[in-house]
């Protein structure tokens, strides 16, 4: 994407640090999220029109504490310091940081002072989301104060004529209400952002650098059945041609009747030919007895390598091996700088074993959920199919926590069915970004009839996002709720009670596994 605006995050280690590139994105500047550590040469190499320096967990007089070289501030780039990037940024030109005597974790009202780049056009009061232990208490010379709280003198520091702007709570996070209008003042009065990067242009692009990567050389897709590696099929299936071979593997833990799903929407809907594999008793027979969630993800992933490899073995001249990976699949499964947490991995990241002589093709790398969406309807996929609710590479392994039998599987795929079809019926399919049922690895006792009754427990699952990132759960109606739970008793022999998950994320993760 080189031929657009860039738009460079330095990561210091804040959970929220993707979602401040998603909320660049939507402003159309392209970006990307690097380590704090990237050197002055790379950053000058790379031509960026602005900098953001993301939030982190730890205190700037923290041994070891991350930070920038302090000669970053005098390359003429406008750089946007959130959080712990304020409070480095501060320390770093002279200011003065220390331990907040309240902290503040949550809502918190500031008060905008005076003419300001980052707050022009906003209100005199904002309400902001904060999340922090030290702050900002002596700004550098040269500074001005450009919004304060209650608890604290500083949460806004900038110096309009060296592009330096600071802020302490996260504007990239909902619960900042006017968080949009304050990265877009930055973005196109501090940055000078046209604003003309989409899916469009990132659509061309690709196309080109497939094309030129590739070669004539043949590249074998793998297909699970979801959007991501549906969308990474017809890109690379537009950028090369007849050089692409699918595989869509049948692992056996697939949704009811996902695999005739699949074989339509890609054969007949985008034209693709697929080598379909039915691998489920492998599957099965390898997860027997597994009950830990990332031995489950690594034996998925283990086993989809060696599926492809057997059927790359078949096929003349494959050197590269296209993935559906995305960024918040790469954000999750690594830590970008050492600080990240690593929340799980994901079975499509972290490359391929060197024996197998394929090279990664993941065009999808750098997009978020809803960008593959929007890229799949430039592709020309059909909208039903785009409108699928995301599925886990590692199937309903991870759907069901504890020991994977075929019995376990059958009576999830039952009961995800009945949530599934319950929710188009009643309209709701397309309000909520993503709805399934988990299998708990518990028993409860009930009463059917006059038999007392020992079985399992599901819980359904439906959540509301926009990026996948973070999300909350949906409030669907009681009326709904109670159709799903009396179905499934009733239909699916061996489930006796169901529960609704309430959970967001953070603090849970989407999946249960």
């Amino acid at each position: 994407m080189a031929t657009h605006q860039l738009i460079l995050i330095l990561d210091f280690g804040s959970q929220f640090t993707q979602l401040i590139a998603r909320r660049v994105r939507e402003h159309g500047a392209y970006c990307e999220v690097h380590p704090f550590g990237l050197s002055l040469a790379e950053i000058r190499r790379r031509d960026p029109v602005g900098l953001i320096l993301s939030g982190g967990p730890q205190s700037v007089y923290d041994p070891g504490a991350p930070r920038v070289d302090p000669a970053l501030f005098d390359l003429g780039i406008p750089v946007l310091g959130i959080c712990y990037g304020m409070q480095m940024m501060a320390h770093l030109l002279g200011g003065r940081v220390e331990p907040a005597g309240r902290r503040e974790y949550g809502r918190a009202e500031v008060e905008v002072l005076g003419e300001s780049v980052l707050f022009a056009g906003l209100g005199p009061r904002e309400t902001v989301w904060m999340s922090h232990g030290d702050h900002v208490t002596g700004a550098p010379a040269g500074f001005a104060i450009s919004a304060r709280t209650e608890n604290a003198d500083i949460v806004g520091l900038e110096w309009a004529a060296r592009g330096l702007f600071g802020i302490q709570f996260h504007p990239e996070v909902s619960h900042t209400v006017s968080g949009a209008a304050l990265l877009g003042n930055f973005l196109v009065r501090a940055c000078g952002v046209r604003g003309d990067w989409g899916m469009a242009s990132y659509l061309s692009e690709a196309v080109e650098e497939i094309r030129a990567r590739i070669g004539g050389d043949r590249v074998l897709c793998g297909i699970s059945g979801g959007v991501d590696s549906a969308v990474t099929a017809a890109l690379v299936k537009r950028a090369v041609g007849e050089q692409l071979s699918a595989v869509f593997v049948d692992t056996g833990l697939l949704r009811k009747g996902e695999r005739a799903q699949v074989e339509a929407s890609l054969t007949q809907g985008l034209g693709i030919p697929v080598i379909v594999v039915d691998a489920g008793a492998e599957f099965l027979a390898a997860l027997a007895g597994v009950v830990d969630p990332e031995q489950k993800r690594k034996i998925v992933g283990r086993l989809f390598i060696e599926v492809f490899e057997r059927e790359a073995a078949k096929l003349q001249g494959v050197r590269y091996l296209a993935q559906g990976t995305l960024y918040p699949d790469v954000i999750e499964s690594t830590s970008v700088n050492g600080l990240s947490v690593v929340i799980k991995t994901h079975h499509n990241v972290g490359g391929l074993p060197e024996r197998l002589g394929f090279e990664l093709v993941e065009p999808l790398r750098w997009l978020f959920k809803d960008e593959v969406r929007q890229l799949g309807r430039e592709l020309g996929l059909p909208p039903a199919f785009l409108g699928r609710h995301p599925f886990p590479g590692p199937g309903l392994a991870v759907r069901i926590p504890g020991e994977v039998t075929p019995e376990r599987v059958a009576l999830l795929q039952q009961a995800d069915a009945i949530f599934i079809e319950e929710l188009r019926e009643a309209g709701w399919y397309d309000r909520v970004s993503q709805a399934f049922v988990v299998l708990l690895p518990v028993r409860s006792v009930g009463v059917m009839g006059d038999h007392r009754t020992y079985e399992e427990v599901a819980a359904l699952r439906a959540i509301e996002t926009h990026d996948f990132m973070t999300a909350d759960w949906s409030a669907l109606p009681y009326e709904l709720l109670g159709r799903v739970a009396n179905r499934i008793v009733n239909e699916v022999r061996g489930i006796n009670r169901v529960v609704y998950d309430v959970t967001s994320k953070p603090p849970a993760t989407i999946e249960w596994e």
